[in-house]
């Protein structure tokens, strides 16, 4: 079977790239990882053009400022999607690279791929509040985003608002990512909504979610407001076809 891609955005992220990425491989040895570098400013491609494994299992794809973290991840699959034509791949993957997201978790995400799913959804709040070392009240603004996400959308998954994912390719390539409009963590919301609405099996895998290793934060006030307001205007907006009554239980919660 061909190895994964992981679709990774960096920005301001190099401390934390020599142990993400040697857990990514004590995890997943075959995998294959893409960095999408916002002008970082930090050495990060430099870093990533000095280690052994660059061009055959680690590649950079680098832009012009901090564009965010929605585009960066539209240009991650994009890349891949080109490069997949001729040099397939199993599966994309997308996550961060403070650690918040296990990559121990991957290898559960591609046997469900394996397994018939079409998209993979990492789930903080299933199977009890997986989280670990975050304050109390950006446990509460998570777990109250998730509730209203759930209750404006309907959509059924325990943690909608996550972004540790994988596609199989063939259905990545199917998504019209010019119509993906969110730039911030709306991005995450976005994807899902319109995966969901057009009918993917999408399974939720329960994993540990930890504060990051090293660095600070990109939540901001200007990332919540977009997600406030984002959410119901994907619903208003309809420019998904809504799901056959044939496909409306497929999804899982």
């Amino acid at each position: 079977m061909a190895p994964p891609f992981i679709v990774v955005p960096t920005y301001h992220e190099l401390a934390n790239l020599p142990r993400f990425t040697w857990q990514l491989w004590h995890a997943v040895p075959d995998a294959r990882l893409l960095l999408v570098d916002d002008a970082s400013g930090d050495g990060t491609p430099d870093w990533v053009r000095a280690q052994p494994k660059f061009g055959t299992q680690l590649f950079l794809l680098e832009r012009a400022g901090k564009l965010g973290l929605g585009s960066a991840y539209v240009a991650g699959f994009e890349w891949v999607s080109q490069r997949h034509a001729t040099d397939p791949c199993s599966a994309v993957v997308q996550m961060d690279a403070d650690l918040s997201h296990d990559p121990n978790a991957v290898p559960e995400f591609l046997k469900a791929l394996e397994a018939g799913a079409d998209m993979v959804l990492a789930t903080r709040y299933r199977e009890g509040v997986r989280v670990t070392n975050w304050p109390l009240h950006r446990l509460l603004l998570s777990l109250g985003a998730s509730k209203y996400v759930k209750w404006i959308t309907g959509m059924p998954f325990t943690d909608p608002t996550g972004g540790f994912k994988a596609f199989r390719p063939d259905k990545l390539a199917t998504l019209d990512l010019s119509q993906v409009h969110s730039d911030g963590y709306a991005f995450q919301i976005e994807v899902t909504y319109i995966a969901w609405r057009l009918g993917w099996k999408i399974e939720e895998v329960p994993i540990v979610f930890e504060d990051r290793y090293a660095g600070v934060s990109k939540m901001s006030t200007h990332i919540v407001r977009e997600a406030i307001w984002r959410v119901p205007w994907l619903v208003m907006r309809g420019a998904v076809p809504p799901r056959s009554a044939a496909t409306r239980g497929e999804s899982s919660s």
